[in-house]
């Protein structure tokens, strides 16, 4: 077998978006952990490489959003992770820059910050003063 096993990668994901210990390995109360993590949006793929300012889009009035690592911020099934809800992002009232094509979770609100997972946009937000950008709950990222 390569990788983990399916099990074991579901843990993970909810360990890290719903804050949920994994019995006898990882306890996320032992230390000050994070209640929320934050959501970026780029325009291209952040790569693993990456951090959270990695393509990060600039448009203006653009900032992070905060969900919360709670099964009420984040759906964790069969090894994929999706919002709750959809994640709306700040008006582009000016300068709208690049289309949007990925998007990123992290461990910041701003700065560069760790990226923990990210996955592409579909369809691409195309950028235009006024748009808010939208992460719908059939936005996933994968652990596999």
């Amino acid at each position: 077998m390569a990788g983990k096993g399916d099990t074991f990668e579901n843990d993970v994901l909810k360990l890290i978006f719903n804050a949920t210990a994994i019995a006898n390995m990882a306890d996320n109360a032992a230390s000050s952990p994070l209640t929320n993590l934050y959501v970026s949006l780029h325009t291209a793929d952040p790569g693993d490489a990456g951090n959270q300012t990695t393509s990060e889009t600039a448009y203006t009035g653009y900032v992070r959003v905060a969900v919360a690592r709670t099964a009420g911020g984040w759906t964790v099934t069969g090894n994929s992770v999706s919002p709750v809800a959809n994640i709306d992002f700040a008006a582009c009232t000016a300068s709208p820059g690049a289309a949007i094509t990925h998007w990123a979770v992290g461990t910041a609100s701003s700065s560069t910050g760790k990226l923990l997972y990210a996955g592409t946009v579909t369809p691409n937000i195309t950028m235009a003063t006024s748009v808010i950008p939208r992460l719908t709950t059939a936005s996933t990222v994968t652990e596999d």
